[in-house]
Parts: structure tokens; sequence; C-alpha cells
């Protein structure tokens, strides 16, 4: 340790003294630490070889799980009734999510109403502990599963955040529900 010390010391001093000193901090061996072998970066470069990616036609379901977790992580995502009606109100919802299995007809009346009013485009999905599950609202188990899941039969999203291809597939999707409803 101290040899590493007065060697950074003297290097501040002597230029062609911190070539050699860099040299030989690379090659000293101790037996305690031995030296990490060569890797390829340091020997050769390797050669590039590209994979092709197959495109895989992502249905919207799979779309919608993906969006709503980029918006999770960006902070765009609003959850629950009362956090929707908010963000529908102030017009800075973007998309919103609707669990078909919703037993209260006003709760889906007023979403539909604010949607409306905000001309924001609704998703029916089929099951709220599905939808709450993909807001993050569940616990997962060590393999990543849905242990419990929370319930939700709202959910609005207020920013997408990155532009992602998930959410090109959901906007087309949505685009043509509008053309088709006109």
């Amino acid at each position: 340790v101290a040899f590493f010390i007065l060697v950074a010391i003297f290097s501040l001093e002597d230029p062609a003294l911190s070539q050699q000193s860099e040299s030989q901090l690379r090659h000293h061996s101790h037996p305690q630490y031995p030296t990490p072998p060569a890797t390829m970066s340091d020997t050769e470069e390797a050669p590039q070889e590209v994979e092709e990616v197959e495109e895989v036609e992502m249905s919207v379901l799979d779309a919608l799980k993906e969006v709503l977790k980029k918006a999770l992580i960006h902070d765009g995502l609003k959850k629950g009734l009362h956090e929707c009606a908010k963000a529908l109100d102030r017009r800075s919802a973007r998309l919103c999510c609707l669990a078909k299995d919703c037993e209260n007809e006003e709760y889906k009346k007023l979403i539909r109403a604010l949607c409306a009013e905000g001309e924001v485009s609704v998703i029916m999905v089929d099951s709220g502990k599905d939808l709450g599950a993909w807001c993050g609202l569940a616990k997962l188990n060590e393999d990543g599963s849905v242990k419990k899941a929370v319930r939700t039969s709202c959910a609005v999203i207020t920013d997408f955040g990155e532009e992602t291809r998930a959410l090109t597939v959901l906007l087309d999707y949505l685009q043509k529900q509008a053309d088709a409803d006109e």
C-alpha cells in the first residue's frame, strides 16, 4: 500500500516516472492479490455479430401493460377514483383505463363523463385485479409472479414517459377505435 502512495506522490513530480510507475503498477504481482486475467478488450477486438431480432406483433394488452409500467416509472400514473377524477378534471389525463368488473355504475358513469368532457380515450380492461397489478398495486413472489393484487377500477395516464414501441401500438389501436366510432 505504501508503494502505491509513493508512486502517486512521485508521479506528480516527474512525468517520465509516472509512465514508468503506471506500467509497474499494472504488472506488479502480489501473492495475496493476483493479477486479473487479460480481458478481450486488452488483447484484441471482438468481431461484432449482429443478431437479427424478429418483429413480433405486440398485442394491445401487452402494449398497455408496458405503457402503464413506463408511466408509473415516470410518475405519470394516477390510480383510484379520487386521483383519476382530479387528473381528468384538470385535463392533464391522456389515457384512461376502466375495469369492466366495476360493480358501481355511478363510478363508471362519472369516469366516462369526465373522459368525454376532456376528450380522453377510455380502454376497458376485463379485471380490476389485473389493472391493479399492472399499476404496481401488487405484492410479488421471488420469481416475479403476482402473489396478491389490490383491485383498482380506474387508472389514468398523465405522462407516457418515454416513446416506446408499445406506446405506438397502443396509440395506433386508439386511433383505429376513434376512426371506427366516427
